[in-house]
């Protein structure tokens, strides 16, 4: 009987039970098989997945040879048992035998899956020494193995050494330049594939898509997928997923959408395409009636899904709905992924739920960087910054090592105290692993050194930036803004239309708001119309608030309460305290009044605006109605918060009051302060005796 002949019938039949029977009938005939129907019962077990029936089978060889060990390898890199297939090797290689091509591709092939750098050098050593030629396969998985580990020079020597590249070659080298985050040097290789005539396929252009979307380019992408047709690439998984993703970062949520329904039926990665697409441009709710359209229609979520769709749990404040979700994860077991893990423990952070996003945290098996990164930020978020403090400091001592996102959270911290010590610090801490050159550091740079004041070391980060986005942009812009610098935040926007970045309404707010520091009445409202016409931006609350502190520096309160009437959304107190406050300026008791007691209407219990409107009172000789705002004040046990104030020194931070005025440290720092006082009034200055009414604290 023609044992060998029969394994490799059921082996490429996928009949398990048949396979082993033949197996038993070997063993029960009392046939000694040789070392190549050894081989073929490896092969075997190998092709159905039983790869502990296929070491067993190994070990009992009396004899082995290339191709038994080579086997082994083989099926160990492609199940993903690195380790394994290593281990194999070494004893391979011990044992005196010679790899071939086949078995250096499965061993270099682990090492890229497990980012073993060194073994895979070594190994690429032995094939530099011994080898006389390398053929297309080994050269490609050495391509492969250096890109995944982010040695891209490496990958680019060992393409350059392939005589003639092939279609596997280009889409590795491709492939790898994006992963590491280099996507216009993996937007330049894919541009030289096809000057060479390499036919693009479906891995390269989902790797490409992949890149237009981290870039943003719109236009760019869009030939790709006109390419994808041109071509005949059949739009598989990768493809449909790759456009959803590119159009969603784009901001073109309707191409998502219509390539999502280019298949009939669209593969569970599609949906979470989709869904997380919806998530990122803020549509929680569209995002969530995807998830439970997905759930009624049969598909089971993946750890993918799940983790897409809690942000719009997040985003859509639905904390109970948030919280079922979290349960049905621990029911179906995903809690064990720790990017699922990470992905609840920012949903309850965002919800600024800290006791639950603490408990997450302790919970979880594994913890990686970003959940390091979610604890930090989300202490941060809440303004726990001594918390956020905390956790940084425990992330050092377990070891992890700071990452973008990471930095990020820490300049935010430095910008928002601010304490500018601690953030030119951290920025030294950036550039010696090169992360100042990321536009996420970079713009987080821009916004820590522009809240601090020192917008020109803002300006210099923004202009040596290597890509911008749109972020980076309106950091640059609504910093000079704060700052009072109108006409350069005005610039940062012509600059902005130049570049074709298209603006959102964090821009507006920016642009808005530099019009009103150098009074730009005509400006602003040819801006705010722009906004609406040419760019389809709906006008947010803060955008009113903009304009009316515009007329208010023209000493227009009268056209500042004409434009909030012609507002078609019901303004809420943070615009009447807008026009409350030129009303104070410009003296225009009768529109002051009525701002104030808009402001009660919606908050009763509002200390500042009973402050002011007492003292409007006053300053009209209406005694008797003063003296029922300080009893009402009084019932309500309404008290001003105190004002605070801070300085950085010696890397401490130093908080004053005006509720304590004791000397800090012996530092003297008050009696300066009362230094300074005397001059300014020894100087003429005259305090303004429409806001010279005082409470006690």
């Amino acid at each position: 009987m023609d044992f060998s002949h029969l394994i490799r019938f059921f082996s490429n039949s996928k009949s398990v039970l048949r396979g082993r029977a033949v197996h038993g009938k070997l063993i029960t005939s009392g046939f000694h098989p040789d070392v190549y129907t050894n081989n073929h019962l490896i092969s075997m077990y190998c092709k159905f997945d039983r790869i502990n029936d296929a070491c067993q089978m190994f070990d009992q060889m009396p004899d082995r040879n290339l191709i038994s060990w080579t086997t082994l390898i083989c099926s160990y890199s492609r199940l993903g048992l690195a380790e394994a297939a290593l281990g194999s090797f070494r004893l391979m290689v011990a044992d005196g035998l010679q790899p071939n091509h086949y078995t250096y591709t499965s061993a270099v092939s682990a090492c890229a899956g497990i980012g073993a750098e060194k073994t895979g050098k070594e190994i690429h050593g032995r094939i530099f020494r011994l080898e006389q030629d390398l053929n297309n396969f080994v050269s490609n998985s050495l391509v492969n193995f250096y890109g995944k580990c982010g040695l891209l020079r490496s990958a680019q020597v060992v393409f350059d050494a392939i005589l003639e590249p092939n279609q596997v070659a280009w889409t590795s080298l491709v492939s790898c330049s994006c992963q590491c985050g280099e996507n216009l040097e993996g937007l330049r290789i894919f541009s030289e594939s096809q000057k060479a005539g390499v036919k693009p396929n479906e891995f390269s252009c989902a790797t490409i898509l992949g890149a237009c979307a981290a870039l943003e380019t719109l236009a760019l992408g869009m030939q790709v997928h006109s390419h994808a047709v041109k071509y005949g690439i059949r739009m598989d998984q990768f493809v449909i997923t790759g456009l959803i993703n590119f159009y969603a970062r784009c901001g073109e949520l309707d191409l998502a959408l219509q390539a999502f329904r280019e298949v009939e039926k669209p593969h569970l990665t599609a949906w979470s395409a989709f869904i997380g697409g919806c998530v990122q441009l803020g549509n929680g709710g569209e995002a969530i009636d995807l998830f439970c359209k997905l759930h009624s229609s049969g598909f089971k979520p993946s750890e993918r899904t799940f983790s897409s769709v809690l942000g719009a749990f997040a985003d859509a404040m639905e904390i109970k709905a948030g919280k079922q979700l979290h349960s049905l994860i621990i029911k179906l077991g995903f809690i064990s992924f720790t990017f699922v893990g990470n992905a609840v423990l920012d949903f309850y952070s965002k919800s600024d739920l800290h006791e639950e996003s603490l408990k997450t945290f302790k919970d979880m098996d594994s913890r990686d960087v970003v959940t390091w990164n979610s604890m930090i930020a989300g202490q941060i978020n809440s303004g726990r910054y001594k918390e956020g403090v905390k956790f940084l400091q425990c992330m050092l001592v377990e070891g992890f090592e700071p990452n973008l996102y990471t930095y990020s959270s820490i300049l935010s911290i430095c910008g928002d105290l601010p304490a500018i010590e601690w953030g030119k610090q951290s920025h030294c801490c950036i550039l010696k692993p090169g992360f100042h050159s990321n536009v996420v550091v970079g713009s987080a740079l821009i916004d820590m050194y522009a809240k601090c004041g020192r917008l020109a070391d803002a300006r210099r980060i923004f202009d040596n930036l290597p890509s911008k986005n749109l972020v980076s942009w309106n950091t640059m812009l609504v910093g000079y803004a704060q700052h009072g610098f109108g006409i350069e935040a005005l610039d940062i926007y012509n600059m902005m239309q130049i570049n074709g970045m298209k603006p959102n309404d964090i821009t507006f707010i920016g642009v808005l708001s530099a019009c009103g520091h150098v009074g730009l009445l005509e400006e602003g409202l040819h801006h705010y119309d722009s906004m609406t016409k040419d760019y389809g931006i709906n006008p947010r609350m803060d955008h009113l608030a903009c304009m009316v502190s515009i007329f208010a520096r023209k000493g227009q309160t009268r056209g500042a309460y004409d434009f909030i009437r012609s507002f078609p959304m019901e303004p809420d107190k943070v615009v009447w305290r807008c026009l409350l406050s030129s009303c104070k300026t410009h003296r225009d008791m009768q529109l002051g009044k009525y701002a104030a007691e808009k402001i009660l209407s919606i908050d009763p219990d509002d200390t500042s605006a009973h402050i002011m409107l007492s003292n409007i009172y006053a300053e009209s000789k209406m005694w008797k109605e003063t003296a029922q705002i300080r009893k009402l004040m009084k019932e309500k046990a309404l008290k001003k918060d105190p004002g605070y104030t801070w300085m950085e020194l010696k890397n401490k931070i130093y908080l004053f009051s005006a509720s304590n005025n004791a000397p800090f440290e012996g530092n003297g720092v008050c009696e300066v302060v009362i230094g300074l006082t005397g001059q300014l009034f020894d100087a003429g200055y005259v305090p303004d005796g429409f806001s010279s009414l005082h409470y006690e604290q």
